[in-house]
């Protein structure tokens, strides 16, 4: 049978629809798709003396970086330790740092709060953690008077003389304790000034229209000297000098970084945070992470915002700025500057 011109035309016009709606389908997948990082793209960091790692050719797992080794754990230090003397007995006036190391406490907590035991070493003269093969002439004991979790109590400090006591009594010493009551109130007053001067930044960049993916975001941040953190989902703008913290943080769901097909993986949103107390302040840290957040938005199409989606204007980020100036200020004056060791610890 032969098809009449309006059936025919009508097949025509289904046709041409169906092929509009495949062909709108096809563009609004690829509109919504994730970002991908761009093949064999070179990734410079920008005015940074960073790791130039290459995100460039991978949506799978972040490359593994070589991450910042940490110092040596800071010195016991009275200005937020209480710190007790142990002197050896005369007949014994030097003890080997294996047995010092055999007599330690399994914990290195009182409570909630740092525990450590030091050594006067006979040979460099300093005082150091116990280590095997060196002499000690002298010991203290020691316990961090405050951290976030609030001030030492009665009951740590108790925790603390009885950990003190055993190991004194095992070397054969004699622990001089400060007053307890002296030190709890101490403790205290130095948690009051660090609850009230402790700030933690954290700015988003959300995507106004596609999302990311994992290796998008990875490209981007390293053009910026940022490197794979050692938690998926986790990239670190590394300090200048070795042993320190990272100056900035970013990081994004870390479900999608461990995705089976990461390049499937829709992120659309990333976090900037600072922990101003862990950076110094010659790293200007607060400047890096405002250019972070700024430039991140701008490579990516996004808005930079608050914690709430509102967006941050410049001159928002200046007022930010000329109160950390204020707060750097009062940590110095309390010799509690920001990234200085008893600073970290305190902050921590």
């Amino acid at each position: 049978m032969n098809m009449s011109n309006l059936q025919i035309g009508l097949a025509i016009a289904g046709g041409l629809v169906l092929a509009g709606v495949v062909g709108f389908n096809t563009w609004t997948s690829r509109k919504n798709a994730p970002r991908q990082a761009a093949p064999d793209a070179p990734v410079e960091p920008s005015g940074l003396d960073a790791v130039e790692p290459n995100f460039a050719d991978t949506d799978g797992p972040a490359p593994e970086m070589a991450l910042p080794v940490m110092a040596k754990k800071p010195a016991l230090d009275a200005l937020i330790d209480v710190i007790a003397n142990l002197a050896l007995d005369p007949g014994s006036p030097v003890v080997s740092g294996d047995a010092a190391i055999a007599a330690l406490p399994a914990t290195r907590r009182a409570g909630t709060k740092p525990f450590a035991v030091e050594g006067f070493n006979i040979s460099s003269q300093q005082w150091e953690s116990p280590l095997a093969g060196q002499r000690y002439s002298s010991f203290q004991a020691g316990v961090q008077l405050a951290n976030r979790t609030g001030a030492l109590n009665e009951i740590e400090y108790s925790e603390f003389v009885v950990k003190t006591q055993a190991f004194a009594d095992a070397i054969s010493a004699m622990p001089d304790f400060p007053e307890m009551r002296d030190e709890v109130a101490r403790a205290r007053e130095l948690d009051q000034f660090a609850s009230a001067h402790d700030a933690q930044l954290g700015f988003t960049i959300r995507a106004r229209n596609a999302s990311w993916s994992p290796g998008y975001v990875h490209q981007n941040a390293a053009r910026l000297g940022f490197v794979a953190g050692a938690i998926a989902g986790r990239l670190v703008l590394p300090a200048s000098q070795d042993g320190m913290p990272p100056v900035l943080v970013l990081a994004f769901d870390s479900q999608a970084a461990l995705a089976e097909d990461p390049a499937q993986s829709a992120i659309r949103e990333i976090s900037l945070h600072l922990d101003v107390a862990q950076a110094e302040r010659a790293e200007q840290p607060f400047e890096r992470m405002r250019d972070a957040a700024f430039g991140l938005a701008h490579s990516m199409d996004g808005m930079v915002t608050d914690d709430n989606g509102q967006p941050l204007a410049p001159e928002t980020m200046a007022v930010i700025g000329t109160e950390l100036e204020t707060l750097y200020n009062t940590l110095e004056q309390r010799d509690l500057a920001a990234g200085s060791a008893v600073a970290r610890r305190l902050f921590s």
